[in-house]
């Protein structure tokens, strides 16, 4: 087993009084150009498992569930984008757990060294421009655009990985790791959850600094505004494919959350689920996240395709844990991924005709910067 299959697991969305518990009882690895339907993959991997039977040591807890932004665009029909910049994560990966004995240590120290971008700031304000070119053509009407950095690493992964899903504010934080990978999620945003028939969604979008100033200044904010509106119509007509008509509701629209340094605003889609519907159905309707691609989806995915020169890897796509029917996946948005040697990391922020792209190459910085210095103190990353 190596040395990051070894990070005791903690995925978000599993029941905190059986994070400490969980202990492997299976797995399977997915990555595009394997082959095969990942979405019906998913739901038989997952049916196999089935309902959880009880809570004594050796009962079925549920499943933990890492879908790629990649794995997602094949879901929907769509690019897949660059290659991603860290294969030795896969694309799907499910793990499913029983209670059991576990004897976890405590994390230990480890460093990272100097953050190098895959693209600079100016690449990155040209790719805002590609995409303002788009809207105006017609393309698309938001679209999100996403930069990779990466840096050395070496210690103690479970210290790396409890520093990220230790962010304040990151309510969908977790970690899952495997031979030569670990991922490690410092999420505020729910994605998707599924219960006793109903589904809902929570998309963030809008992003300001944590201050009083920031605040008024993002509620005021026209652009950020009308950007959150279009991906709450596009979650909104996501969940429509799989709900029974007439039930697609936004319950909560443009609320403000505190995530580390920064506010953000969210959303509140729901619906009631059409009889019948499937964990296949539900992934295909809704990967990948709407809020980390844009609307139209597909012509959000080929777009982004030909503008970002490193694939998006486990990042922008879903993390959760299913327990039967009852399905709770977040967005992994400020998330880590790590290989043997390097830590990788993503960040971006949807483009609309009111962009400035100075100002989106700077909210992307931000937001990556906000996990960068949980990890190299006042190491800033070079452009």
């Amino acid at each position: 087993m190596s040395i990051l299959r070894s990070v005791p697991p903690a995925p978000p969305g599993a029941d905190p009084a059986c994070r400490a518990r969980l202990v492997e009882v299976d797995r399977l690895e997915w990555r595009v150009g394997d082959g095969g339907d990942p979405a019906a993959l998913a739901e038989a991997f997952c049916a196999e498992y089935g309902a959880p039977h009880g809570d004594a040591d050796g009962s079925i807890c549920g499943v933990a569930v890492l879908v790629s932004s990649a794995a997602g665009a094949v879901m929907a029909g769509g690019a897949t984008g660059a290659p991603t910049p860290v294969p030795a994560v896969p694309d799907l990966a499910l793990v499913a757990y029983a209670h059991g004995d576990r004897s976890d240590r405590a994390p230990g120290a480890f460093r990272v060294g100097e953050w190098r971008r895959s693209w600079s700031g100016a690449d990155h304000a040209k790719a805002v421009v590609a995409v303002q070119e788009a809207i105006g053509r017609g393309q698309v009407y938001v679209a999100n655009v996403v930069g990779h950095r990466s840096a050395p690493w070496t210690g103690d992964p479970a210290g790396l990985a409890a520093a990220v899903a230790g962010i304040p504010g990151a309510s969908w934080g977790g970690v899952l790791s495997g031979d030569g990978w670990l991922v490690a999620s410092g999420s505020p945003e729910a994605f998707l959850t599924v219960e006793t028939g109903k589904a809902a969604t929570y998309p963030i979008k809008g992003t300001a600094p944590a201050t009083p100033e920031g605040r008024t200044e993002l509620l005021a904010s026209v652009k950020e505004r009308a950007e959150h509106v279009m991906v709450v119509d596009l979650e909104r007509n996501d969940l429509a494919r799989i709900a029974v008509p007439g039930t697609v509701a936004v319950e909560r629209l443009f609320a403000l959350a505190q995530w580390d340094r920064l506010w953000q605003a969210e959303s509140t889609v729901v619906c009631e689920l059409e009889p019948g519907t499937g964990l296949a159905d539900v992934l295909r309707a809704m990967c990948p996240p709407g809020s980390v691609t844009g609307t139209p989806k597909l012509a959000m995915l080929d777009l982004a395709a030909g503008l970002e020169p490193v694939g998006r890897g486990p990042a922008m796509g879903a993390f959760g844990f299913i327990q039967g029917d009852r399905i709770r996946l977040g967005v992994t948005i400020r998330t880590v991924a790590l290989d043997a040697t390097r830590a990788h990391l993503w960040a971006g922020g949807g483009i609309t005709w009111r962009s400035d792209p100075d100002a989106e190459v700077a909210e992307a910085d931000a937001k990556a910067e906000a996990v960068a210095s949980r990890l190299s103190p006042g190491r800033p990353a070079r452009s």
